[in-house]
């Protein structure tokens, strides 16, 4: 459910709507450092060991798509859950 900021999967990162054009909702698990981003087109993606500073930068971005390309994508071990 896109952007409902609804529990994610395997582990209940709780995740919040965002304002973006490719995201929906964003959570984040500081215990271990998931990071859980919905997408607009309904996928969930689980990143591990993201540094809580790029969460921080994530949700702090004038532009989301454009930080998680740069800051995120291709930099981190991920897998699809949802």
């Amino acid at each position: 459910m896109a952007g409902t900021g609804g529990l994610g999967q395997a582990g209940g990162v709780e995740r919040v709507p965002v304002e973006s054009s490719c995201l929906a909702a964003v959570g984040y698990d500081p215990a271990d450092g998931a990071l859980e981003l919905e997408f607009t087109s309904g996928s969930v993606y689980r990143y591990l060991a993201v540094p809580e500073d790029v969460h921080r930068g994530l949700l702090a971005a004038e532009s989301l798509g454009r930080y998680f390309h740069a800051w995120i994508r291709d930099r981190y071990e991920y897998r699809r859950i949802g």
